[in-house]
């Protein structure tokens, strides 16, 4: 299809914009240049004058560390904004980063939501993109942008099934003939195991210590199964409840087990409700073709084992899972119909 002349000028002049908009990290997809941003979901207001210091890395640093005056911020919760006015800001950073002088025309914007998002949170999220500088606001359901991003052909008449692991949700879906067959949206993903770890090192050790903390020792010694190779240990800090002063203590994979299990376990039931409720014809492709995981809750060692032994299906773990939504929504903007895409 010929494309007329104002359609020409705006795929110059503009920048159509996939976001996958994180609990714990957003990647932002530039049509035509692919991945160009991936920064935690953090934001830093100076409490005394309602202006925001830092987006992103640098906002993440100061998680824990703050003078009473600055505040660093997640306004992503479960997946959704908690946080209308901060989103809005992060939003706003987002797309004047990715903005270049030459893109006159507002950005159409795609961003990537959890499928059991309530109408209210799906007019916040258009709203807040609205505000923060996009000409239009799409959402694209977490599990087909996964889906997508990892290479499933999403349009053939066969189920494939995604489980879409990240900060605030696990999303699994099984998806045939370009829809979502079925799915389930359970507010449980990697910051519920950071929460866990920290509950356990206070309950155990009487060591208070912060998010940043209980997510490093995560992915340096959490696994649900045992760690081939051999277990490992972490030394980690934080302050004594006790005593009041700064102390260290030394954690094992081991002992972190059943904690992080406990959560992963939750992650398998949405997997197992879902393998329940599928038509038969479906759950026959699933044999074949098994279980693909994505999001960050992927690298977590020993997860895919888990939700084999459950489930007795295979489970395949991409290359560079965390980036799989972010992927699939600069795939849908690429295969989106050019009259919707330059509103002719």
């Amino acid at each position: 299809m010929a494309i007329p002349l104002i359609g020409k000028v705006r795929q110059v002049f503009s920048h159509d914009i996939g976001i996958d908009l994180g609990t714990a990290n957003s990647l932002v997809f530039v049509r035509g240049e692919g991945i160009v941003l991936s920064e935690p979901s953090v934001v830093a207001i100076d409490t005394d004058t309602n202006k925001v210091l830092a987006v992103g890395s640098d906002a993440k640093q100061m998680l824990g560390r703050c003078p009473g005056n600055i505040k660093a911020i997640r306004p992503m919760k479960d997946g959704v904004i908690a946080d209308f006015e901060i989103t809005e800001a992060m939003l706003r950073y987002f797309i004047r980063k990715v903005r270049k002088p030459m893109n006159i025309f507002k950005p159409r914007v795609l961003v990537a939501v959890p499928s059991g998002i309530t109408e209210v949170e799906d007019r916040a999220v258009k709203d807040s993109g609205t505000r923060a500088g996009a000409s239009s606001v799409h959402l694209i359901e977490e599990p087909m942008a996964a889906a997508i991003g990892v290479g499933i052909d999403v349009q053939e008449p066969a189920g494939n099934m995604i489980v879409d692991v990240g900060g605030g949700t696990t999303e699994v879906a099984v998806i045939s003939l370009r829809g979502i067959v079925d799915s389930i949206s359970k507010r449980v993903g990697g910051d519920t195991i950071d929460e866990a770890i920290a509950r356990y090192v206070q309950r155990r050790y009487s060591l208070v210590i912060g998010e940043r903390t209980a997510e490093y020792i995560k992915i340096e010694v959490g696994s649900c199964c045992p760690i081939e190779g051999g277990e490992k240990t972490l030394e980690i800090k934080g302050r004594n409840l006790a005593k009041g002063l700064p102390s260290a203590v030394e954690i094992s994979s081991e002992e972190l087990r059943p904690v992080i299990r406990e959560v992963a376990e939750l992650m398998v039931e949405a997997v197992r409700t879902t393998l329940e409720k599928c038509p038969p014809e479906l759950a026959a492709d699933l044999v074949d073709r098994g279980v693909v995981l994505a999001g960050g809750g992927a690298l977590l060692r020993g997860l895919d084992q888990l939700i084999h032994e459950q489930t007795n299906l295979s489970v395949t773990v991409p290359d560079e899972p965390l980036l799989a939504v972010a992927r699939g929504t600069g795939a849908a903007l690429e295969g989106m119909d050019l009259r919707a895409a330059y509103g002719l």
